[in-house]
């Protein structure tokens, strides 16, 4: 099978294609998954560019998948042959990611692929959604009526928070930049896009608000954006994050005399750690996020497409920061 192999830490070029032996089922709750696309995110390229966890090298990387089951082990009764499937798998270095044609996935990872969604929506879907919803619906618990900032939203993880937060009933703003961005964010229900390049953030935020913040600010860029978001807060306000965030005295004075509750995710930690439980919580995720794709009340928007072959070629593109949405590698 073809496969995109990892072969050094360090820029695109590393990522070279190559030909693997395809993967066998060897546990009774092993699916095979003929992979139809993959999705690529921000932490893919910083595995590449900083190392894979472990070190292990060669590597496949990729976390998000989305293809046909053709092969199950003796004791899988969750799918069968011939169902469409996506997940998250793998992609930090010890277990191979969705970079190949062919995966091998415990079941319990599996969600059904909504019918509505193509393969390369679906691969684009599984980290970005799971990660949206463990911010806002289980961390900050956003409820009818709130208000909430997304910084980011026309992003990948940004795209679906704004989503998430209407969906449960929020009035929603986020921080994009003028022209295709912010139509973007309107359309997925951002009632108020504030650019922040031209504009400042707070006192626009505060405007609409009409209070000193919103309710819930999620933070999907990290870094100074992190700690700018402490005075975007309304006191006693939630603030959640899913990125490397700096910590410097004075900000955490700020946040500590606003009261704020401040949480952190970071989806990969049950891959990464071996938490099983918290694995199938994050694949339940996928499962009630599944109906809202097939109502058409959720949406992945898919900004870029590339062979597998040219997956450096995606890497560069998404670094470069300029695609909207995802960017998905397809896999005929």
């Amino acid at each position: 099978m073809r496969a995109v192999l990892m072969t050094a830490v360090g820029g695109p070029e590393v990522l070279k294609i190559a030909e693997l032996p395809e993967p066998e089922i060897t546990g009774e709750h092993d699916v095979r998954v003929r992979l139809r696309a993959a999705g690529i995110n921000p932490v893919d390229y910083k595995l590449r560019s900083g190392g894979t966890i472990g070190g292990s090298l060669p590597a496949v990387l990729g976390w998000d998948g989305a293809g046909v089951v053709e092969g199950v082990g003796t004791g899988v009764s969750r799918v069968r042959e011939g169902d469409e499937v996506y997940f998250c798998d793998g992609g930090f270095g010890p277990t191979p990611g969705t970079y190949q044609e062919v995966k091998v996935v415990d079941e319990r990872y599996l969600a059904r692929k909504p019918e509505r969604l193509s393969f390369a929506e679906a691969a684009a879907a599984p980290l970005v959604t799971i990660t949206a919803w463990e911010a806002l619906r289980e961390r900050a618990r956003v409820s009818d009526g709130q208000s909430v900032l997304v910084q980011a939203g026309a992003g990948g993880v940004g795209h679906m928070s704004v989503q998430i937060a209407r969906l449960a009933g929020a009035r929603v703003a986020t921080t994009v930049t003028a022209g295709q961005k912010t139509d973007l964010a309107s359309s997925l229900g951002a009632q108020l896009c504030i650019d922040y390049t031209r504009e400042d953030v707070g006192e626009r935020l505060r405007a609409w608000t009409g209070v000193d913040g919103a309710d819930v600010v999620h933070d999907t860029v990290g870094g100074k954006t992190f700690t700018s978001c402490f005075s975007l807060v309304r006191p006693y306000g939630d603030l959640v994050s899913n990125v490397e965030s700096p910590w410097e005295d004075e900000a955490i004075n700020l946040m500590h005399e606003r009261n704020l509750r401040v949480s952190f995710t970071w989806m990969p930690a049950p891959s990464v750690f071996g938490w099983p439980q918290h694995r199938e919580r994050q694949r339940a995720i996928l499962e009630q996020a599944a109906a809202h794709f097939a109502a058409g009340d959720l949406r992945v928007v898919v900004g870029a497409t590339f062979p597998l072959d040219r997956a450096a070629d995606a890497h560069r593109a998404v670094e470069a920061g300029k695609v909207m949405g995802k960017t998905v590698l397809t896999i005929p």
